[in-house]
């Protein structure tokens, strides 16, 4: 290739031709000096500074051309250090020359310096793992994708039953209510004993079996009901007191019905033997199952949210996975129906109350079981003769509370041999047949119950005595529950199909 530089006296074919020898043989040499050299525009460019240079040796030529012939080819070999190498491909760092000082740099486009013994294969392998393009997801090894979702595969088939609980109420697009969010991460305290009516629901067309409210505290404002109309309902029960959303995914009867742990689904079962895990959002069936036997009572595990406990018109108490869709255990007793299961702490043993009665003792009628053997721990708990259709622990103390038909409530210990306190009785109110429920307050103060008069009571926890008691629904009162976060909040839940809430 010819230099860009001309000059006014050249020499012989022979010494141009030595010429071109000497550039090929120095093209692998390399100035420090010298600037990047780029293409742009498809002509060869050179910085300014070796302009400057090819110049002031032409005015060098110019000076020594008629002096000496023996300068002529000293200067000859110095001209071949300045001329432009032959056109070739650089890399990307040496591209900067080719851009004027106006242009900016794209991301793609940015010279990277190259650490001690890095290649440019193994940087772009690092920068592509940390950046994406727009609209492109990068790659991910199938064996990375089963250890993010190892229940998306399993023998090729989807599960789309297996329930994904990740972060508590994941995907919910409910708001705060503003006036649970000044209560959020605060201590619970002391609670208040409501008196004004601030909410009358009466959607339902049937009796309502139970009332919870969310367990998650910023979705506590969220209430569920089951009714005997064949339906769910989920209530905003603080802020504006309506039907949020109706869930229909029973052919009969809903008897029962929980918040799961994470508060973005509700289990449900009722007497077409049917179980949901319902999205609360979508209201889609993350996870469905048939039973053998009308489900009466159920109850999550404490210590594993995929696993829960069902009850009802039969002799077994049968414990479910929601991962697999199966029944994984199942607990036999000599009895006809299971009334009502209530887990221990730690949830290594549960209680169930029973209809097993006999003339003078009820044995069987509460029954402890060891959760992972199934084992009877013991059926003699209770000896008297009425059944017990709620069961609920004390939030502090180790001991719980049985609901009786003989229009009283009973006190126990949690622990074994789960004895019975003779001294302490809380009665005053009616059950007469009705599946009354009952509830401690979250900090242990009060006992709340209804009653088959419409009636709702309040108990001190420590004296047994009524502290207050006052009509709320025109027929029985069978669900009564305090707030988790709103101290003087409370719901009652009639067999009219009326929820009313008290503050």
């Amino acid at each position: 290739m010819n230099s860009l530089v001309a000059y006014d006296d050249s020499d012989s074919e022979t010494d141009a031709g030595k010429s071109e020898d000497a550039l090929r043989s120095g093209a692998n040499l390399e100035n420090p000096a010298m600037s990047a050299v780029g293409s742009r525009g498809g002509f060869d460019t050179i910085s300014e500074s070796q302009i400057q240079s090819v110049d002031y040796m032409a005015e060098s030529k110019r000076n020594v051309s008629h002096s000496n012939p023996f300068l002529d080819r000293i200067e000859a070999n110095k001209k071949s250090l300045t001329v432009v190498h032959p056109k070739k491909a650089y890399p990307a760092a040496l591209q900067m020359a080719a851009c004027g000082p106006e242009q900016s740099w794209s991301p793609l486009q940015k010279p990277q310096v190259l650490l001690e013994n890095e290649t440019y294969s193994t940087k772009r392998a690092h920068e592509d793992s940390g950046a994406t393009l727009q609209g492109l997801r990068p790659y991910v090894p199938k064996r990375l994708r089963k250890e993010k979702n190892p229940e998306a595969e399993i023998g090729g088939e989807s599960t789309s039953n297996s329930a994904r609980f990740g972060v508590a109420g994941d995907g919910m697009s409910i708001k705060i209510s503003k006036y649970i969010m000044p209560h959020i991460g605060s201590k619970y305290e002391g609670t208040i004993i409501p008196r004004n009516l601030v909410f009358h629901m009466s959607e339902h067309r049937g009796p309502i079996n139970v009332v919870r409210w969310c367990p998650v505290q910023k979705w506590s404002h969220m209430l569920l009901s089951a009714s005997m109309d064949n339906t769910v309902k989920v209530w905003d029960a603080v802020d504006r007191g309506c039907c949020l959303k109706t869930y229909s995914c029973h052919s009969s009867a809903v008897r029962d019905a929980h918040w799961s742990p994470s508060g973005s689904g509700i289990l449900s079962g009722g007497f077409d033997s049917m179980l949901h895990l319902t999205d609360v959002e979508t209201g889609a069936q993350v996870f469905s199952g048939r039973s053998e036997f009308r489900i009466g009572t159920l109850k999550f595990h404490p210590a594993d949210p995929n696993v829960f406990i069902c009850g009802g018109f039969s002799p077994e108490v049968r414990a479910w996975d929601i991962r697999i869709c199966k029944a994984i255990k199942a607990y036999k007793a000599a009895v006809q129906q299971t009334l009502d299961i209530m887990f221990l702490p730690e949830g290594k043993e549960f209680l169930t109350s029973t209809d097993a009665v006999s003339q003078d003792s009820a044995d069987r009628t509460i029954i402890a079981w060891d959760f992972q053997t199934g084992a009877k721990i013991s059926n003699q708990i209770f000896h008297e003769r009425y059944t017990c259709p709620c069961l609920t622990p004390h939030p502090k103390d180790s001991v719980f509370v049985a609901q009786t038909n003989g229009n009283y409530m009973a006190l126990f210990s949690s622990l074994r041999p789960y004895r019975i306190n003779k001294r302490k009785r809380y009665e005053g109110h009616k059950v007469e047949g009705f599946a009354v429920g009952c509830e401690f307050s979250p900090d242990g103060t009060l006992l709340v119950t209804g009653s088959s008069e419409g009636k709702v009571f309040f108990y001190c926890y420590r004296t047994a005595r009524i502290v207050r008691m006052w009509p709320v629904h025109e027929s029985a009162c069978v669900s009564a529950t305090f707030h988790p976060v709103l101290p003087s909040l409370l719901a009652t839940c009639g067999w009219n199909g009326e929820i009313k809430i008290w503050e």
